[in-house]
């Protein structure tokens, strides 16, 4: 299984980003999606997932500013941020789990969101 996560960037405080992630290989159809992050010095921390039924979770810091979303059809899951702060600077990962007898996790490359104050 691969995840390869895309469109992370620079962007201004109270500016908008979307991310995207192509799951490819083989996994269970019955699954979680979701996305990560890593600021410099931390460790890292949930943001926000998606199960293949549509149901959501979120880290409170995120909720309201932060949306994510699946197409089942694509493999692909989407994180629109808004309204970003300095403090949602990081690396943003993709992450992938299901329980197929055992609990079986992937994650993707990462990629990089700085939010200029």
């Amino acid at each position: 299984v691969q995840l390869q996560a895309s469109g992370g960037g620079l962007v201004q405080a109270g500016g908008s980003l979307n991310l995207s992630c192509v799951a490819s290989g083989n996994f269970y159809e019955i699954n979680t999606v979701g996305w990560y992050r890593q600021a410099p010095g931390k460790q890292r921390e949930f943001v926000t997932a998606i199960t293949n039924g549509g149901l959501t979770n979120a880290e409170d810091s995120v909720k309201g500013r932060f949306t994510i979303a699946r197409d089942n059809s694509k493999n692909t899951v989407y994180l629109q941020m808004s309204s970003l702060k300095p403090e949602d600077t990081g690396v943003y990962y993709c992450h992938l789990a299901y329980y197929v007898g055992d609990y079986k996790q992937y994650w993707g490359q990462g990629t990089l969101v700085t939010v200029s104050s």
